[in-house]
């Protein structure tokens, strides 16, 4: 049985291992070695972490199975002072996929963005992420594109996907 907690651990050891797993498989033919790694260097440096909850407001969630961590998500309320939830990341490891795994974090996620007044959640997924195929099941729509300058010369080519809650 799957259940969702949120990340106690300040030092992100499991949402860190579950990246270094998943990234790999989701972004190793989209990025190339040198933007995947400046990515996980700013994105899941335990520094980059902190500073994504204490200062921006994330909030990271783990979806476990029998005691093992086997999916994360983080997001945040109010997102550019609108009513809506950002899902930051999501992400389940390989041999999980298909479980329902990635599902199950996003209505906690709705839960509590519905506890918060919210009306809608809204993601980033790059263009070419065959992940675009799970969020539309599940009922986002693609709202827009936008690139992302996120530094080094590197940029995020992404849909913009919205669901209503």
């Amino acid at each position: 049985m799957i259940t969702i907690q949120r990340n106690k651990d300040e030092n992100f050891i499991s949402i860190r291992a579950i990246a270094t797993e998943v990234w790999p498989i989701a972004y190793g033919s989209i990025l190339s070695q040198e933007q995947f790694d400046y990515m996980m260097e700013m994105m899941y440096s335990v520094p980059s972490l902190q500073n994504q909850v204490n200062e921006k407001g994330h909030r990271f969630i783990l979806a476990v199975e029998n005691e093992v961590p086997v999916g994360f998500a983080s997001y945040e309320f109010n997102y550019n002072k609108k009513p809506k939830t950002k899902v930051h990341k999501i992400y389940i490891l390989p041999n999980q996929q298909g479980k329902g795994i990635g599902k199950a974090l996003i209505d906690f996620i709705t839960i509590e963005a519905k506890a918060k007044h919210q009306r809608g959640l809204i993601l980033n997924v790059n263009k070419n992420n065959i992940a675009i195929r799970f969020y539309e099941r599940i009922g986002f729509e693609i709202s827009s594109e936008e690139v992302i300058d996120i530094g080094n010369g590197y940029v995020m080519d992404d849909y913009v996907m919205e669901k209503s809650i």
